[in-house]
């Protein structure tokens, strides 16, 4: 079941007179790709709203406004800038974001327009300067982001359950194996940041990159 808040824009429009009275003559509008874990809305032509849309999203936002601003020192692309900090108001019940707008198109939308090689000599340029950022501080693998990074354990049950519905399916003992190897790995070195949200915008002379993520512990 779908239990995720659908938020529109007159509550978006409310919570910005209220709270960020100084942009209150910006026009609102919903963005096309919302999202799953926000409600996603322009603000003006250079800023955007993201609000949880279910309260498990809800750590996502502090740790957002915490280490992005850190992460972007040290990146060769440019990721969301958090502008502000929005509080519960206007029925909605949790913290939400204004962030800049990075302008561009979802990857998906462009690979028949793009140079792929250029694309994965970007992402790996992106992927390997984030990996040498200092992540000993950072958030760990754990659920405010649904265990990404981390141990596979954590889904067993879910895994196991899904083998034996899919058992007239799929070779059965082969799964358990594959999983059974994956749950015995572990991460053996420092901890670093990994990105499960990697998703490139292609733009008019300019490369940009949009962020989310984590440590890997």
């Amino acid at each position: 079941m779908d239990d995720r808040l659908e938020v529109s824009a007159e509550t978006v429009a409310a919570l910005v007179a209220e709270q960020v009275p100084q942009w209150t003559h910006l026009p609102i509008e919903m963005v096309e790709r919302s999202g799953w874990d926000n409600r996603s809305f322009r603000l003006g032509e250079a800023m955007l709203i993201r609000l949880p849309s279910a309260s498990r999203y809800v750590a996502q936002v502090e740790k957002e406004q915490l280490w992005l601003p850190y992460l972007a020192k040290h990146l060769p692309l440019p990721i969301p800038e958090p502008l502000a900090l929005g509080q519960p108001g206007q029925s909605f019940p949790w913290p939400w974001s204004i962030y800049c707008w990075l302008d561009g198109k979802p990857l998906a939308m462009e690979l028949d327009k793009i140079d792929l090689h250029l694309l994965a000599h970007d992402v790996a340029g992106f992927l390997t300067a984030l990996q040498a950022i200092d992540a000993s501080n950072g958030p760990a693998a754990v659920t405010h982001n649904f265990h990404r990074g981390g141990s596979l354990r954590v889904y067993s049950d879910e895994t196991n359950a899904a083998i034996e519905t899919l058992s007239d399916e799929i070779d059965v003992d082969l799964a358990r194996d594959v999983w059974a190897k994956s749950t015995a790995s572990e991460w053996q070195h420092a901890p670093v940041w990994v990105s499960w949200r990697c998703g490139r915008r292609q733009s008019t002379g300019q490369r940009r990159q949009a962020f989310s993520g984590h440590r890997f512990r």
